[in-house]
């Protein structure tokens, strides 16, 4: 618990002076005030994020963990586990979506095996940090022990401190683990109180039986472990993900390590919202890349209190949105640092 304690300690208030010393320089650009929008926003936050007014984001880095899930027992996802160490090969080999997105933006993805059901050996390019082969059914018992939740929280805490010391400007997060849906689910409605039902959609795209199915597992596995909505480790042990759990300590650790954080679709944002339920200023360090499709995700968007960039109906995960989302972050940033002022250009005002 030592490293989860000390990396909370660690987290402060972004510095609201800053916010406001980059909006001023905003208004000095050649332009009406407010007329980049959205791109002003993520300036000015990432400013007050990074701590400077010089922000450079030219490390971007894209954190896809994978996990497997004892839950796809119960027939909640159209593919079998096998296809999550199958898409890790295709992620190391540079062929997946996000892995495409990343290069578009200009960015590095590092995979990370926290969980896989699959011993990949010394596989070359990927970071090793197996907690276990994945979780337990959570419909028979609890996914995770605590100790291997906060094992799993602390790989991500320790990547964004490894990023912090790399000169990393922006993280983003993504997964891949089969059956990952169905703990992000259970996590939302253990946190918020509302039903399964209405939080909890097709995922891999299951039909309306199987999609009934689903809930009526997700349920039972509720009902049995009974996770304490007000203690978000309870939350995660009980009905989580290991790839889930390390995205909540990335989440953490970039809060204290004062980097920003784009989280990615319905599953990476279920890990933000452990991490943010574990300290109140971690969503200051949010930004959420998109809505996605998935109908639960809207309720830990709202839960976080942040606000989505994109909708573009994704799905996928991996770190896709994240990896779109980042380029316009950066955008808003050229902006700040590029863009002429009225005095500079000799326009009048």
């Amino acid at each position: 618990m030592d490293i989860i304690q000390s990396t909370l300690a660690r987290i402060k208030p972004i510095n609201s002076e800053l916010l406001e010393q980059a909006q001023t320089r905003l208004d000095n650009k050649t332009k009406p005030p407010g007329s980049l929008g959205r791109l002003e926003e993520f300036a000015r936050r990432i400013v007050a994020i990074s701590g400077s007014l010089e922000p450079d984001l030219g490390k971007k880095v894209i954190y896809t963990f994978a996990g497997d899930h004892g839950i796809v027992e119960e027939g909640v996802s159209l593919y079998p586990k096998e296809v999550t160490s199958q898409m890790v090969f295709n992620f190391l080999a540079g062929g997946a979506g996000v892995n495409v997105l990343a290069r578009h933006v200009g960015a590095e993805v590092r995979v990370v095996d926290v969980g896989v059901d699959y011993d990949f050996g010394n596989t070359e390019g990927m970071i090793h940090r197996k907690i276990s082969r994945g979780t337990r059914n959570f419909a028979k018992g609890p996914a995770m022990t605590r100790d291997e939740a906060l094992a799993a929280l602390q790989v991500g805490v320790e990547l964004a401190d490894r990023c912090k010391a790399e000169g990393v400007g922006l993280i983003g997060t993504g997964e891949m683990g089969i059956g990952n849906t169905s703990p992000s689910s259970a996590i939302i409605a253990a946190i918020s109180g509302l039903s399964v039902r209405d939080l909890t959609h097709r995922g891999t795209g299951i039909n309306d039986q199987a999609l009934e199915h689903k809930i009526q597992v997700i349920e039972q596995g509720l009902a049995l472990n009974k996770p304490d909505g007000t203690d978000p480790l309870d939350v995660l042990a009980k009905v989580g993900g290991l790839e889930i759990a390390a995205i909540a300590g990335l989440v953490l650790g970039c809060a204290a390590n004062s980097i920003p954080v784009v989280i990615d679709g319905f599953i990476s944002t279920a890990g933000a919202l452990i991490a943010s339920e574990l300290h109140p200023n971690v969503r200051d360090y949010i930004f959420a890349a998109h809505q996605s499709v998935e109908i639960g995700h809207s309720f830990m968007l709202e839960r976080i209190d942040v606000r989505p960039i994109l909708d573009l109906d994704f799905r996928l995960g991996e770190g896709t949105g994240a990896a779109l989302a980042m380029g316009l972050i950066e955008a808003g940033v050229k902006v700040l640092k590029e863009m002429t002022t009225f005095e500079q250009a000799g326009v009048s005002h």
